[in-house]
């Protein structure tokens, strides 16, 4: 019997919540059904919202508590929260009252995983640095499971994962939050100030996801990016094995530039990996990446399995995705840019000034570090949606004289017209919002394929 199915035979007389019928949480709920466990889903969307997901749950014999009280009657016995519902809601802080039990569909897959866990964080990086690293082990023969906030729950594979295979999990911060476990190998891309609307503060942030190794075992690895201030500062226990990447200085542990050659540093020992220049995906920021992955992968990987990946991998979608080059002009697709900081990596990876389509849904956050890096690599700014007056405010305050032109648009649609209107032949254009996507969109993939055919359809 799997540690899966023994929890599922714990729990088989307890009535059970799962609040929100989102992607993780939809192969939860048909795991508990198919072990004939009573569960309700609570949604804040009501059955016509749902569609045709509210009939497919509706058929596997589940209760519903929908709409804008769908929180009122939190009465369970155990509940699985959705990422996107603060483990400090006041729901969620009854139930604890009343001795019931809130955990996760993430926490649960940390609790039955019969596998080692490789767990990356960040606020930048994280997905490429996630995928380069399932890549660099895949290369090495390892038996491998991509998932988390990388899109696809690993939960109904953990019954085929056997215990010399490697699981693979990117981690979000609202994943991280009240989870009481960590993986075997953890690491912190960069920490910079994101999900504010979700977070009271930037310190609740950082310590959700410093939570990924918090509960680390003695002999845990973690690696960090010496480089990032925060990340830098963190305190550390003792018990940890800890690797740093940095380009600035030789660290005694760890993955490092210099002079355009990464290094592996270890055991008193350096060894030359390859050069920065044989990276296939651009911008300093991917060197980070590679470096970070390589780091991850120490004692798992031979240098030639990251040699092959790196000089070879062409990128994760959406992040500086080349898309198309029409009458001239070519055009990036760098939606996952949600933050000011990923989309001055955007910027920073062309030597030319660019034409930038930015502006999104308000998360809160500060963006004044983006004026500066916007007037010295863009000569056209683009601007749509709520965080528009922030950026354009940044920009103007700087006091440059040679400032950016910056024209303000309705939608998406009407920006991808005006940069072709405004390019011309040997111009780059490119979608970094800097902002996140839930003003118009349901997540920052819909957001990107609608750029790719707005991009598709110019004639």
């Amino acid at each position: 019997m799997t540690a899966l199915d023994q929890y599922l035979e714990s729990i088989s007389n307890q009535r059970v919540a799962v609040i929100g019928a989102g992607v993780s949480n939809v192969p939860l709920i048909r795991i508990l059904r198919d072990a004939g466990i009573a569960v309700t889903i609570h949604d804040k969307k009501d059955a016509a919202a749902l569609g045709a997901q509210y009939e497919s749950l509706a058929a596997l014999g589940v209760s519903f508590s929908l709409g804008e009280g769908y929180l009122n009657d939190l009465t369970e016995n155990i509940v699985f929260r959705t990422p996107g519902l603060h483990p400090d809601h006041p729901a969620l802080k009854s139930v604890r009252a009343c001795g019931g039990t809130v955990t996760s569909e993430m926490e649960l897959f940390f609790a039955v995983c019969p596998c080692p866990i490789i767990g990356i964080t960040g606020s930048d990086g994280k997905t490429t640095t996630t995928t380069l690293t399932y890549e660099f082990l895949k290369h090495a023969g390892h038996t491998c499971h991509l998932g988390g906030n990388i899109g696809k729950p690993l939960l109904p594979e953990v019954r085929e994962m056997q215990p010399d295979d490697l699981a693979i999990v990117e981690l979000s911060s609202f994943q991280l939050m009240g989870m009481q476990y960590s993986p075997s190998v953890a690491a912190i891309t960069n920490l910079t100030p994101n999900h504010l609307d979700y977070h009271k503060d930037f310190d609740e942030y950082v310590q959700a996801k410093t939570s990924i190794f918090t509960h680390q075992k003695p002999g845990g690895k973690l690696v960090l990016c010496a480089d990032d201030p925060v990340t830098r500062r963190l305190d550390i226990p003792g018990a940890h094995e800890i690797w740093h990447c940095t380009k600035q200085v030789k660290p005694e542990t760890g993955v490092y530039l210099r002079d355009g050659v990464i290094y592996i540093a270890e055991n008193g020992q350096d060894r030359a990996l390859m050069e920065a220049k044989d990276i296939r995906i651009p911008g300093a920021h991917n060197v980070y990446n590679v470096m970070m992955a390589a780091a991850i992968v120490q004692g798992l990987c031979e240098d030639s399995d990251i040699v092959a990946v790196a000089t070879t991998f062409a990128g994760v979608e959406h992040r500086i995705e080349f898309v198309r080059e029409f009458e001239g002009v070519k055009y990036y697709n760098d939606s996952i840019a949600s933050s000011p900081t990923r989309t001055i990596a955007g910027l920073n990876s062309f030597d030319q000034k660019l034409i930038l389509i930015a502006g999104g849904y308000d998360k809160h956050i500060p963006y004044d570090v983006l004026g500066e890096p916007i007037c010295d690599h863009v000569k056209t700014l683009i601007l749509t949606g709520a965080t528009a007056p922030k950026i354009r405010q940044c920009v103007e305050q700087t006091g440059r004289y040679d400032q950016p032109q910056i024209i303000d648009v309705p939608d998406l649609k009407s920006a991808v017209r005006t940069a072709y209107a405004t390019a011309h032949p040997g111009d780059i254009v490119i979608m970094s919002p800097a902002s996140a996507s839930f003003d118009c969109f349901k997540n920052f993939m819909e957001r990107g394929e609608l750029f790719k055919q707005f991009v598709n359809a110019l004639d």
